[in-house]
């Protein structure tokens, strides 16, 4: 029994030895370049044109028409009603691109509508947030902003947990169509101020923060 016993201790504590070996591996993913070094691969921020999103607030004004113009809120099926146009899709689409189908709506009711929208409040698709998950103080997907970075994000989220293992920490990027992955080093960002590890975000960008395996 008490050899049984020795052996049954000696395959638990290489399992562990296993699992602790395997947890501080490093993933074999290329580090994301800086902000300082290298321009965002999918997205010039130059001319990044914001898209509206469910929860959007939008502020629909229509030139000469008060009774025609309001302010109304993205469902969350993309879609917004309007006076005279009923169940118009406005999600993942700019607000210039949503006021000409307004004005080529309302042309069948008035003469020349002249439409501006005015998005008040910002929540926006999820190809326009950026969404950590994980050790992050307070996980959630923010509203992307332009010239955003990695400190921009940290500072949205409260920072990394105690449990957190910031520099094991990957960020997951579709570029040209394929979701790629980056080492980031979060913990030496914020905590070792190593403004090396600063870099852009951009719209759509996932990160995950592990727990450190102690």
């Amino acid at each position: 029994m008490e050899l049984n016993s020795m052996v049954k201790d000696v395959k638990a504590a290489v399992f562990l030895s296993v699992l602790a070996v395997a947890g501080c591996a490093s993933h074999d993913y290329p580090p994301l370049p800086t902000s300082a070094v290298q321009i965002p691969v999918t997205t010039d921020p130059a001319s990044y044109n914001y898209r509206i999103g469910p929860g959007d607030q939008l502020d629909i004004f229509v030139w000469r028409n008060p009774d025609l113009s309001t302010e109304v809120q993205v469902r969350p099926d993309g879609k917004i009603t309007t006076p005279l146009v009923e169940d118009i899709s406005v999600s993942g689409k700019t607000p210039a691109s949503v006021a000409r189908e307004l004005e080529q709506e309302l042309s069948k009711y008035i003469r020349d509508p002249i439409v501006t929208i005015l998005v008040k409040g910002f929540v926006g698709p999820y190809s326009e947030q950026v969404r950590i998950v994980g050790e992050a103080s307070s996980p959630q997907a923010i509203a992307y902003r332009e010239k955003m970075t990695l400190l921009d994000v940290m500072i949205a989220v409260g920072g990394l947990t105690e449990f957190a293992d910031g520099d094991k920490a990957t960020l997951i990027r579709v570029v040209d169509g394929k979701h790629q992955q980056y080492n980031i080093k979060l913990e030496k960002l914020i905590k070792d101020g190593e403004i090396a590890a600063n870099a852009d975000v951009l719209p759509g960008d996932v990160i995950i923060i592990p727990e450190a395996i102690f």
